[in-house]
């Protein structure tokens, strides 16, 4: 069963950090921080769902 716990964690930095790269003009930083987060929780989903 995944844990959600740590995956909320990683979601909730993610976004922290990408609103903290938006306050300072870098969009494409912040962009690239969700994406990443996204493709890495999901990743992590899928491997404890196994």
């Amino acid at each position: 069963m995944p844990n959600y716990e740590k995956l909320y964690h990683l979601l909730f930095n993610a976004i922290t950090d990408a609103l903290r790269a938006l306050e300072q003009g870098r969009t494409d930083s912040a962009r690239l921080l969700l994406i990443c987060a996204q493709q890495t929780a999901e990743a992590r989903y899928l491997d404890e769902e196994e």
